[in-house]
């Protein structure tokens, strides 16, 4: 796995799942808060999720500090691309994308994020990576366990 130091965070997991075992994780928009490290609990997902405008309605932090928060889809490619664009007041409004590409008997997933808005947009590109990139990495670790559950 690598971390960037950019105004754009990347990180990257081989998985030993199929891309496929990948996308039905992240379609499932009820398991969000089982692989994204900070989303505690989901309030609604959109029937339409994930295609291009739905939303989740999540909880972000830890009881009694949570906040409502919702991600949106604005890119949608089935079993390849996902683009979320996320807000967590007071911090802002991120927009993630998770590319998924195959490689031999598993998938390679690409996460990057970038601050859109609000005060995480202030801090220096290092910072910011120090702060995102390993949150990241274990988002991606969680998205992988269950991928690669679903493979079994």
């Amino acid at each position: 796995m690598r971390i960037y130091a950019s105004a754009v965070v990347t990180v990257r997991r081989e998985m030993n799942a199929s891309a496929a075992a990948v996308w039905a994780v992240l379609a499932d928009g009820w398991l969000y808060p089982s692989w994204v490290v900070g989303a505690s609990r989901m309030r609604e997902v959109d029937p339409a999720w994930p295609g291009v405008g739905a939303q989740l309605h999540h909880s972000v932090g830890t009881w009694p500090l949570l906040v409502n928060d919702t991600t949106t889809v604005h890119v949608c490619v089935p079993k390849r691309e996902l683009v979320l664009r996320g807000r967590a007041w007071p911090m802002g409004g991120a927009e993630v994308r998770l590319t998924l590409e195959e490689q031999g008997g598993g998938c390679e997933v690409v996460m990057s994020e970038e601050a859109r808005s609000g005060p995480a947009r202030l801090i220096p590109p290092p910072a910011r990576s120090a702060l995102i990139g390993p949150r990241n990495t274990e988002t991606l670790l969680r998205l992988a366990y269950l991928a690669e559950a679903e493979s079994r």
